[in-house]
C-alpha cells in the first residue's frame, strides 16, 4: 500500500466497521471483485483537469468515453454552473488535461447535460431552441436531444423528432426531452419528458391530461419524418415514445403516480425475472404517489420494456390533443417500494438518479434511515425486501454510480469523494475531507469504465472568483479487508 493511502487511512478511518471476519469472508467469496495483478495505484490521488474561468458541469452518469480517456461536460457562464445558459460541449483528456470543443450552439440556443454512449464514441446532450421567441424559449417542454461524434465536432444529429399539431406523428414527441442516457448496448436512449401541447392550454385543450413529467425512450436507427405545418416541428433519427403512465390526480393509497423522473437502465443485460427468464430492457425510476393520508412522496418504480417500441397499445403512442403519448404495447409498470409507514416516508436525499448494479440484481437509491441520516439502500428489480446498504453517521451527499464490476458505489459524503463496498456496506474516503466551498459537489460522482477513477466537480479559486472545475480521483484497485 502506498504511503499516501497508509496516511489517509490512518487519519480518515472507514465510516462504519463491520466485524473483520465478515469483511474477510466477503472478500473471499467475491472473487470477481479481487484486484487484477496488473492493477496498481497511481502516484497522485486527485487531479484537477480544467481551469477555464467558467462553470463546468458533469452529468450524473456516463461522462467517460468508452475507452476511459475522455470526460464530457458542458460549460456555463456562471461560476457555479447553475444557469442553463451554456453554448459549448467539451471533452477533456483524463490524463493530459487537453480540452477539445465538440459542439457550439448557434442562433441563441443553449446546450448541456452531456453523456457518452458506453460502446460507440458518440455523445448525446440537450439542445434548447434556436432563435428563441417570447412564446418559444427554453423550458422543460422546449428542448431536444442531439448526437455528436467527437471525431466530427460541430455536426449535430437530431435524436427525437417533434410534431406539435394533430394528427401527431408516431415516433415523434410533442415537447422536450432531458438527461439522455444510452442503454448498455447502445441501441436506445432514455430521457425525461414534458409535453408542450398539454402545458399550453388552448380552446381545443382546456385541461386534458395536463402536463406531467414522464420517462421516454428513443429507439435508434429508425428515422421519423415530422410534418412541416409548424415552425418548431422537426424530423429525427430515432423512434421516440413515452414508457411510463401518470395520472393528473392519482388515487390516494394507490400505485398511480403523478410524475415519473430520475430513471436508470437496469443491468447491462437487463435482469432475471422470478420465473428465471430474462427481461432485456427495463428502467427503474422515481414515481410520485399520494399516500392514504394525502401526503405526496416518492417511491421506486420499474417499467419493463418490450424489444419493439413501435407497436401501439390501447391508446395512441403519438398522443391526442387532450392526452399525452401512451406507452407502447408490452410495457409493464410496477411499484417496488412502499415506504409510507416509515419514520421518514419516501426516498430521500440529494437529487439522484436510480442506478442498477451491472448484473441487474439490485437497484440502488437514497433514503433516510430511522435516525434521519441519508443512506444507500437497494431493492431487487423483481421485487422484495428493501436492504439498507450503508449505516454511516453522515448523509450520502451526491448522485452516485456503480463500478463496472459491481463491487463499489462512488459518491460524496462528509466533504469527501468516497466509495462504498456493495457487499459489506463499508464506506471509505477516496479524497481527504474538504469542508467549505471546495467540497465535492452533489451533481455527479462517476466511475470510469475500468473502475479505477472517479470524475466529479469541485468549486476552486481562480483569482478573486471560484469556478466549478472537473476533477478525477484515483481509487485503490482492490478491496481493503481490514
Amino acid at each position: 500500500m502506498s504511503i499516501f493511502w497508509k496516511t489517509l487511512l490512518s487519519t480518515s478511518p472507514a465510516f462504519n466497521s463491520p466485524p473483520a471476519a465478515l469483511l474477510l469472508l466477503a472478500g473471499l467469496l467475491a472473487s470477481s471483485c479481487q484486484p487484477h495483478p496488473s492493477h496498481s495505484l497511481m502516484n497522485s490521488p486527485e487531479r484537477i483537469l480544467t481551469s477555464q474561468p467558467v462553470g463546468h458541469l458533469l452529468t450524473n452518469a456516463d461522462v467517460w468515453s468508452p475507452d476511459g480517456e475522455w470526460i464530457v461536460y458542458d460549460v456555463r457562464s456562471d461560476a457555479a454552473g447553475e444557469l442553463f445558459d451554456g453554448e459549448h460541449i467539451e471533452i477533456v483528456h483524463s490524463r493530459s488535461g487537453e480540452v477539445r470543443r465538440i459542439y457550439s450552439s448557434q442562433k441563441g440556443a443553449h446546450c448541456g447535460v452531456a453523456t457518452f454512449d458506453t460502446i460507440h464514441p458518440r455523445v448525446v446532450f440537450i439542445l434548447g431552441p434556436e432563435n428563441p421567441t417570447s412564446d418559444w424559449s427554453y423550458s422543460a417542454w422546449h428542448r431536444q436531444g442531439v448526437l455528436v461524434d467527437p471525431a466530427r465536432p460541430g455536426e449535430a444529429i437530431r435524436l427525437d423528432a417533434r410534431d406539435l399539431t394533430p394528427p401527431f406523428t408516431p415516433g415523434a414527441l410533442r415537447g422536450g426531452s432531458h438527461v439522455h442516457v444510452f442503454s448498455a448496448d447502445g441501441s436506445r436512449v432514455s430521457f425525461t419528458y414534458e409535453d408542450h401541447v398539454l402545458a399550453t392550454p388552448s380552446p381545443g385543450n382546456p385541461v386534458g391530461d395536463g402536463n406531467q413529467r414522464n420517462i421516454g425512450v428513443s429507439l435508434l436507427g429508425i428515422d421519423v419524418t415530422a410534418s412541416t405545418n409548424h415552425s418548431r416541428n422537426h424530423s429525427g433519427n430515432a423512434f421516440s415514445v413515452l414508457v411510463t403512465s401518470t395520472q393528473l390526480n392519482p388515487k390516494p393509497g394507490s400505485d398511480e403516480i403523478q410524475k415519473a423522473f430520475e430513471e436508470g437502465w437496469v443491468g447491462t443485460n437487463g435482469y432475471r425475472r422470478l420465473d428465471g427468464t430474462r427481461q432485456t430492457y427495463a428502467l427503474a425510476f422515481q414515481g410520485q404517489v399520494i399516500t392514504d393520508g394525502g401526503q405526496s412522496i416518492v417511491e421506486v418504480f420499474i417499467v419493463d420494456l418490450p424489444d419493439d417500441l413501435t407497436r401501439a397499445g390501447s391508446a395512441p403512442i403519438e398522443g391526442t390533443s387532450l392526452g399525452r403519448p401512451a406507452p407502447p404495447a408490452g410495457t409493464q409498470q410496477r411499484r417496488l417500494t412502499h415506504t409510507d409507514r416509515r419514520t421518514f416516508p419516501g426516498i430521500q436525499g440529494p437529487r439522484h438518479w436510480l442506478r442498477s448494479s451491472p448484473d441487474g440484481s439490485r437497484i440502488a437509491f437514497l433514503m433516510k434511515d430511522d435516525s434521519g441520516a441519508v443512506q444507500l439502500w437497494t431493492v431487487a428489480p423483481a421485487g422484495g425486501e428493501l436492504v439498507q446498504l450503508t449505516h454511516n453517521p453522515f448523509d450520502i451527499a451526491s448522485a452516485f454510480t456503480w463500478s463496472a464490476d459491481g463491487c463499489w458505489i462512488g459518491h460524496v459524503m462528509d466533504h469527501s469523494v468516497c466509495r462504498t463496498d456493495t457487499r459489506t456496506g463499508r464506506t471509505e474516503r477516496i479524497t481527504p475531507r474538504a469542508p467549505g466551498p471546495e467540497s465535492p459537489r452533489q451533481e455527479a460522482c462517476v466511475f470510469s469504465p475500468e473502475g479505477r477513477r472517479i470524475a466529479y466537480v469541485r468549486r476552486l479559486p481562480q483569482g478573486a472568483a471560484w469556478f466549478n472545475q472537473i476533477c478525477v480521483a484515483n481509487v485503490p484497485a482492490g478491496p481493503f479487508l481490514k
